[in-house]
C-alpha cells in the first residue's frame, strides 16, 4: 500500500488541505504538542489537528529532538496522542555518524522504536510509520544508500 502525504508548515495546513480536496493525496502536521491542555504557546494541540481533518503527523524529526531536545519518552507521549486524536504518526528514527560508524546502528534504531512505541497495542504499533532519517545525513551533502534505508 502506497500514499502521498504532504505535511506542510502549519500556517499552510489549511490551504494545502483545501488544494488537494478530491484526491488521494494525504496531508500532515509537521509536529504537534501532546498535551490535551495547558498553555503552550507555539505549540499546537492534536485536537487541533483533528478538528482540521488532519491525516497524518510527523514525530521524533531529528531537527525536534536536536533542538528543540525532545526525547524518546516525550515522542512516546506525542504517538499517543495522536492516536488519541485519530491521526497517524509517522515516526521518525536515524542514528548518528558516530553510532553508524561504531556499528550500532541497529540498536539505536531499535532502542528508538521500542521506547516510541512503548504501550501501544499491537493495532496501533502496526498503523505507525517509520520514517527512517540518519541524522548523519541531514545537510551533509551524504546520503542513505537504499541497502542502508532497508
Amino acid at each position: 500500500k502506497c500514499e502521498v502525504v504532504v505535511c506542510p508548515t502549519f500556517v499552510w495546513l489549511d490551504a494545502v488541505k483545501k488544494a488537494v480536496e478530491g484526491t488521494n493525496i494525504k496531508v500532515g502536521a509537521q509536529n504537534m504538542h501532546f498535551e490535551e491542555k495547558g498553555a503552550f504557546t507555539g505549540e499546537i494541540a492534536p485536537r487541533m489537528l483533528e478538528a482540521m481533518n488532519i491525516d497524518y503527523v510527523i514525530i521524533g524529526h531529528s531537527e525536534r529532538r536536536e533542538y528543540f531536545n525532545e526525547t524518546d519518552e516525550t515522542c512516546n507521549k506525542k504517538v499517543k496522542a495522536a492516536f488519541a486524536h485519530n491521526l497517524t504518526p509517522i515516526l521518525c528514527c536515524g542514528e548518528t555518524l558516530e553510532q553508524r560508524e561504531n556499528g550500532t546502528t541497529n540498536d539505536v534504531i531499535k532502542a528508538q522504536i521500542t521506547a516510541d512505541l512503548e504501550g501501544l497495542t499491537k493495532e496501533q504499533a502496526e498503523k505507525v510509520v517509520i520514517a527512517y532519517e540518519p541524522i548523519w545525513a541531514i545537510g551533509t551533502g551524504k546520503t542513505a544508500t537504499s541497502d542502508q534505508a532497508n
